[in-house]
């Protein structure tokens, strides 16, 4: 298979810096990452992609027995970077991404060395003891209306996930991503996303981590942010002075010098 068509990849940057790969989040594409690419293209070799399912990628690679579990999206990360070559990369996640990038650490350690995770959540579902910012019943209907109007619940959804009312236009964009991939994998995808619970492989991660979390974010609260610094050894938490679940497009040039003063300290 033509891994570089199947996920869309695109490299940028410069050819001889070392590797940061950037990946979407749930109902995103590597176009979400625009505001964040020029910061990095001047020193480093910047990878983009899509997920099978979203943005541009090659829609008859889906297998929804394959990407029912993170770790279907975790293999498709490590197959880039093979196709790639990549060695010691920099895998920076967004949201789902971040923890798809942990599993994808402990499969291919020589592939990925460092991890940046924007705004993580290994459980959206609150459990005794932590508070995921849902409850069951919560998810539940938020899948079910996702899987019953998925274009009604990306107009109404879109504007709580980025949480920036007197910015409607990033709102917009965020719903116009939604509305553009197919509903029936944005379906398998949701269900992957808000049903896993991976917070038993955080204390199996080895390699930098920068945990980027925003002072309000609906979908991933501050308490998620904490959980997940306490759970990866070393990691360093940055709360960013950003509203929503998506800071490299609310608030990219915070987001940009989080991830840049991580990256230089790597060296």
């Amino acid at each position: 298979m033509d891994i570089a068509r199947r996920n869309n990849v695109t490299v940028t940057g410069n050819p001889g810096g070392r590797p940061v790969v950037l990946a979407h989040g749930f109902g995103c594409d590597q176009n979400m990452w625009r505001l964040t690419v020029p910061a990095l293209a001047e020193e480093y070799r910047v990878v983009l992609f899509d997920y099978v399912g979203s943005g541009r990628s090659d829609a008859s690679a889906f297998s929804e027995d394959r990407y029912s579990s993170l770790d279907g999206y975790a293999r498709d990360v490590v197959e880039i970077c093979e196709a790639l070559d990549l060695r010691d990369a920099v895998f920076v996640g967004h949201s789902v991404s971040a923890m798809i990038g942990v599993l994808a650490a402990g499969r291919a350690p020589e592939r990925l060395g460092a991890l940046v995770m924007v705004a993580p959540s290994p459980r959206y579902i609150d459990d005794d003891g932590y508070r995921g910012g849902f409850s069951a019943e919560d998810i539940d209907e938020l899948l079910d209306s996702l899987e019953s109007n998925y274009l009604g619940w990306s107009a109404a959804m879109a504007p709580v996930i980025m949480g920036n009312e007197d910015r409607p236009e990033l709102g917009a964009e965020l719903k116009n991503s939604f509305c553009a991939t197919d509903p029936d994998m944005a379906r398998v995808f949701a269900r992957t996303t808000f049903l896993t619970d991976s917070r038993g492989d955080l204390a199996s991660v080895r390699v930098p981590t920068l945990v980027l979390e925003c002072t309000q974010d609906v979908i991933a609260p501050r308490e998620v942010g904490a959980f997940v610094h306490r759970s990866i050894p070393g990691s360093t938490l940055v709360t960013l002075d950003a509203t929503g679940h998506c800071p490299h497009l609310s608030a990219p040039e915070a987001t940009n010098e989080a991830i840049t003063s991580f990256l230089a300290a790597l060296r």
